[in-house]
């Protein structure tokens, strides 16, 4: 009679073992997101899946705007108060275009909580400003520009610091 009351406790075990190991599986992956939390790349201004997808044509993009027009960041530095960003873009002869379409996000490399999206700038003589703008923290930001002129087509992205002047290009 003991064998058999036994034998019935040995399906609840491993029941409760299973449940128990994926109840613990599933708490560890809430605790790793809940502290380090996976941000998705923008990089493109789009998902890094889309942006895989298109890799080659937005290389190919790349090379085509390179070979009619320059694009220059000619901001001075970057504040968090009251910031303003420069671009200067030209043909290769020099001559200043100000009739491109120019959208800049700015967002922190570790995740995109401060997230902020420019879009019409002021140009004159070729210099895109985008002014008066508050960073709400100090430190190190992106900056990726899309620039549109025609059917031409170029993403233009720094990396800049409040703190340094020094800024690259990736």
């Amino acid at each position: 009679m003991e064998e058999i009351r036994s034998a019935k406790k040995w399906p609840y075990i491993i029941t409760m073992a299973i449940l128990g190991f994926f109840g613990a599986i599933v708490f560890s992956i809430s605790l790793i997101l809940e502290e380090t939390p996976v941000q998705r790349s923008n990089d493109y201004m789009m998902g890094y899946q889309h942006a895989n997808l298109q890799a080659n044509d937005l290389i190919e993009a790349r090379i085509d705007f390179n070979k009619k027009y320059k694009i220059a960041y000619i901001t001075e530095s970057l504040a968090q108060e009251g910031s303003t960003l420069k671009y200067k873009l030209t043909d290769l002869d020099g001559k200043m275009i100000n009739d491109a379409s120019v959208i800049v996000v700015i967002t922190r490399p570790e995740h995109h909580r401060y997230n902020q999206e420019l879009k019409n700038p002021s140009v004159e003589n070729g210099v895109y400003s985008f002014s008066n703008f508050t960073l709400a923290e100090p430190g190190r930001w992106n900056i990726m520009a899309k620039f549109n002129v025609g059917e031409y087509q170029r993403f233009f992205n720094v990396k800049a610091d409040t703190r340094v002047t020094e800024v690259k290009e990736y």
